[in-house]
């Protein structure tokens, strides 16, 4: 079974165990069965205006009293592969001689076409980065009551991850095969 942790680049930090059965999976070709079971319908919110309104109803629904989001867009230049899934940035400009911090999120244009569960994911961890800048137990706390099963759907959008880069590499090698 091939150990290189390239392979996984998304799923590092988790047991050795684990990573076993995702090899597993891999190495079986089910991996994309897998998560086409878990998660079997892609979700609707396709465009940037879309994607506010969901946030906006998340943000309405558990943190009423958060500060107000002036952008949320899918972002074609995030980088997964530099394990930013999604950004909250405050973005500060001068107004009317004050100074005015504006707070945006981007998620990654791939998650165009997820599962509606990791994009639901995605958007519940900015949003709990308004509350909470730190990645420690009070957010993932916060992520919980967003979303219950939020530490599943973050493995299972790891797992996402890992089969598309597969498929893309398999995508390369085809292409490359065909040209030689």
């Amino acid at each position: 079974m091939n150990r290189d942790p390239s392979d996984l680049r998304f799923l590092g930090g988790y047991p050795e165990a684990t990573l076993d059965q995702v090899r597993a999976l891999i190495a079986q070709g089910k991996l994309g069965e897998y998560l086409a079971r878990r998660y079997p319908g892609r979700h609707e919110v396709r465009n940037d205006g879309a994607l506010y309104e969901h946030a906006m109803a998340l943000k309405q629904r558990y943190l009423r009293n958060a500060p107000l989001l002036s952008k949320v867009a899918y972002d074609n230049r995030l980088q997964i592969d530099q394990r930013a899934l999604g950004t909250l940035t405050a973005v500060s400009r001068i107004q009317g001689g004050q100074l005015k911090a504006k707070k945006e999120i981007r998620v990654a244009a791939i998650f165009k076409d997820a599962p509606a569960d990791m994009l639901q994911m995605i958007v519940v961890h900015e949003l709990a980065h308004l509350k909470e800048r730190e990645h420690d137990k009070a957010f993932y706390a916060l992520c919980e009551h967003m979303l219950a099963d939020y530490h599943q759907v973050e493995f299972d959008t790891r797992l996402y991850l890992t089969w598309r880069a597969l498929q893309a590499a398999a995508d390369v090698t085809q292409i490359t095969l065909a040209n030689t």
